[in-house]
């Protein structure tokens, strides 16, 4: 009986050397010749809750540059590249995703924020779904940052022009006793304001739809709202921009982010939802998380893990 070896990085790249490739012997062509291409991806997902359809639409996707200039903005450099280290992402980049979702609740449609506008392609994964803009319903506006609202208007023309619109009464009134020529009210004078006839506005705990309730969750911005979505029992929460990265705000909630307008009633707001997810075992839906934007969460220590979804809301 041979002993049994033991492989080391080494010994492997060793007798993968000593054995001649068989696309090097002369004379065989290379069919497998291709030019090199992007991440790629879907561009839609979609899971059951209950007797609803609940997707998911990658809007967008970005790489950003140093992110420490908006996570952790009260850690130290040493400690942020320890925990991206331990949790095998690196320090000094990172991918932003945005990413509304639309339910199908068998007599509505409702889209939960429009993404980006002219740079992103909410269009696009609306109708690799099986939907068409002039098909929705409703249109939530969760707050009113440009990432969120930028899809409403597109070259001047409504991007959803039988919908209604939804917002939390918070944030519009915040926004709209703001310097009109300061960012965010500018991009809701475009935006916005063309199609504010057709808004209606909520408070927490409101109804939007049958089964979507509006939960606040303040501090990201002063109206900042959540949606709990609940159909036969089962339930899933659309955190929207509550925690905006996986790890350097979900698992560490009281790390500073730029974003954040009142950044300890935001962490206060990490806390107090994430906990409640972790207790209840219940799935969410986060803005930012990496597509298809859907996981759980753990309790970690003083802290919190993200999950990701595999097929639980497929079953």
């Amino acid at each position: 009986m041979s002993p049994v070896s033991t492989i080391t990085r080494r010994s492997f790249v060793a007798g993968a050397a000593a054995s001649p490739a068989i696309a090097a012997l002369p004379g065989l062509p290379a069919f497998a010749k291709a030019p090199l291409q992007d991440a790629g991806g879907g561009i839609f997902a979609r899971v059951k809750i209950g007797e609803y359809d609940v997707t998911t639409l990658l809007d967008g996707q970005r790489t950003v540059e140093e992110p420490q200039n908006i996570f952790g903005m009260n850690v130290d450099a040493e400690e942020f590249s320890g925990v991206s280290a331990e949790n095998l992402i690196p320090h000094d980049k990172t991918r932003f995703f945005f990413t509304p979702t639309v339910v199908n609740t068998g007599n509505e449609l409702v889209l939960f924020d429009t993404g980006l506008g002219e740079s992103g392609n909410i269009v696009g994964a609306l109708q690799a779904a099986g939907y068409t803009p002039d098909q929705i319903d409703v249109v939530v506006i969760t707050h009113m940052h440009p990432d969120h609202i930028g899809g409403l208007v597109v070259d001047g023309k409504p991007t959803f022009p039988n919908a209604r619109y939804v917002t939390s009464s918070a944030e519009y009134d915040f926004w709209k006793k703001q310097d009109p020529e300061s960012r965010v009210p500018k991009i809701m004078a475009a935006k916005v304001d063309p199609l504010v006839g057709k808004f209606s506005f909520i408070k927490d705990g409101d109804s939007v739809a049958s089964g979507i309730t509006a939960m606040a969750a303040h501090g990201h911005t002063p109206g900042h709202t959540l949606y709990m979505i609940e159909s036969d029992g089962q339930q899933i929460l659309l955190t929207v921009d509550l925690a905006n990265h996986y790890v350097w705000s979900l698992a560490y909630p009281e790390w500073e982010v730029k974003f954040d307008m009142d950044k300890e009633a935001a962490a206060a707001s990490r806390k107090k939802v994430l906990g409640m997810l972790a207790a209840e075992k219940m799935p969410f839906i986060g803005y930012h998380m990496p597509f298809p934007a859907t996981g759980y969460v753990e309790t970690r220590g003083d802290g919190f893990k993200y999950v990701p979804t595999s097929y639980q809301l497929k079953l």
